[in-house]
């Protein structure tokens, strides 16, 4: 690992799912940005563009990513969705109290956020969301999955692909 890289993806985090895949992906760039910039000594102020501008994406991405797999979760009537929803929940507080404080101007706040996504991915996605993995496997195996149609369509504003 580099050290401006704090996580990695593995294979092991993949749910099966490729937008779902991703995403994860993505938020693992996000992570990586956000701790490199951190590491660039682009956290001095607040008025640093070049932060502020992750710190937004990383806020405005991890809605994106949450609705696309709650909607996901829905579709496919997911026993584990309550739970799933209230881990969502939890982590995003997490972040926004993350971004509060760096907004008050804690020292290192953005390097407690680029940790908290790293110990998300390690920890949420690699046990959570694998099982997720799982159960849509599991219904594939069955012949379930391909009765749940789960349709797409690409937002024209944010080019990001949303699940209707």
């Amino acid at each position: 690992m580099n050290d401006e890289v704090i996580v990695t993806w593995h294979n092991s985090y993949s749910v099966g799912i490729k937008l779902i895949d991703e995403q994860h992906m993505k938020l693992i760039g996000l992570a990586n940005k956000l701790f490199g910039s951190y590491m660039s000594g682009h956290e001095k102020t607040k008025s640093d563009s070049i932060f502020t501008s992750i710190i937004s994406e990383i806020k405005e991405y991890v809605v994106y990513h949450f609705i696309t797999e709650e909607r996901v979760m829905e579709r496919i009537n997911y026993s584990g969705y309550k739970i799933h929803k209230e881990e969502h929940i939890i982590f995003a507080q997490g972040i926004f109290h993350r971004l509060d404080e760096f907004n008050h101007g804690k020292s290192n706040a953005s390097l407690s956020l680029a940790y908290y996504l790293k110990d998300w991915i390690h920890q949420h996605v690699a046990i959570s969301d694998k099982q997720l993995g799982m159960y849509l496997l599991d219904m594939k195996k069955k012949g379930l999955l391909d009765r749940i149609i789960l349709k797409s369509k690409r937002d024209a504003e944010t080019n990001r692909i949303l699940i209707e």
